[in-house]
């Protein structure tokens, strides 16, 4: 079985670079249907990979295997002409938090040379919902369509938002972040996820940026606003090919 789920760009579009989406806890790859082909509809290469191992004991070896297979997954994705930059990690809940703490270390696996990073919504380290199903789907959204993917999908594995966050994962939010642009995009009815930390973090890393959305619940990516979090994502993604500066600048405006 691939290891990957991939959505290309329309046919006679020149790609714009390449997005690379890691899961949360419980989530599989079809989870990111919708959001990879939202992207990959404005002309981005999105490769979805497999959620990483949130396993609390051997996290310094799991995020060696989870480098590697990111690593893995850039090089598997280049055309005739290579992979085609810029290279864009996005990660959500623990996904988010992996990719994190990778940034944080001082090197990366060959071949892995990020240009940027998408975290949505990483939760807190004492974060749970200890209920039914239905309470875990009230936690992670209010979309029916997304309730259904989740409810439907039998690879989901349900309770998982229960699973305690090993602290040392969650900590690579509040560590000194990497040393390029990052996207942090939380909904302000997450229960999961301590705004005030993401606050923190948005001013002290380098060069941060924190999007709140409104309503949104903790899969954010995937809530009832997915519209205009799939346009934030992409409006990040233009910005940053163009040296992080916006391409549309509001004059004026009346509302």
């Amino acid at each position: 079985m691939t290891e990957y789920t991939d959505h290309h760009a329309p046919h006679g579009l020149r790609v714009r670079g390449t997005v690379v989406v890691v899961p949360g806890r419980g989530e599989t790859r079809a989870t990111y249907t919708r959001f990879g082909r939202r992207l990959a509809a404005d002309a981005y290469r999105v490769r979805v990979v497999d959620a990483p191992d949130p396993r609390p004991d051997g996290l310094d070896d799991a995020l060696d295997r989870f480098a590697a297979g990111l690593a893995d997954a850039v090089a598997d994705a280049a055309g005739d002409d290579g992979v085609v930059a810029p290279v864009v990690l996005v990660g959500a809940d623990t996904g988010a938090l992996a990719i994190a703490a990778l940034l944080g270390r001082a090197a990366l696996p060959p071949g892995l040379a990020p240009a940027a990073a998408v975290l949505a919504g990483p939760p807190a380290a004492t974060a749970a919902t200890n209920g039914t199903w239905d309470d875990e789907l009230d936690a992670r959204t209010a979309c029916p369509t997304h309730r259904g993917t989740l409810t439907d999908d039998t690879g989901v594995r349900r309770g998982t938002l229960d699973t305690p966050v090993p602290p040392a994962l969650a900590a690579g939010i509040g560590h000194t972040g990497p040393d390029l642009p990052v996207l942090l995009l939380v909904g302000d009815a997450d229960p999961l996820a301590d705004r005030a930390a993401l606050r923190r973090t948005a001013t002290t890393w380098p060069r941060a940026r924190l999007s709140v959305v409104r309503g949104a619940h903790h899969d954010v990516l995937n809530d009832l606003q997915h519209r205009s979090v799939a346009a934030e994502v992409v409006t990040f993604l233009e910005t940053l090919r163009n040296a992080l500066v916006p391409v549309v600048a509001v004059e004026s405006s009346a509302w």
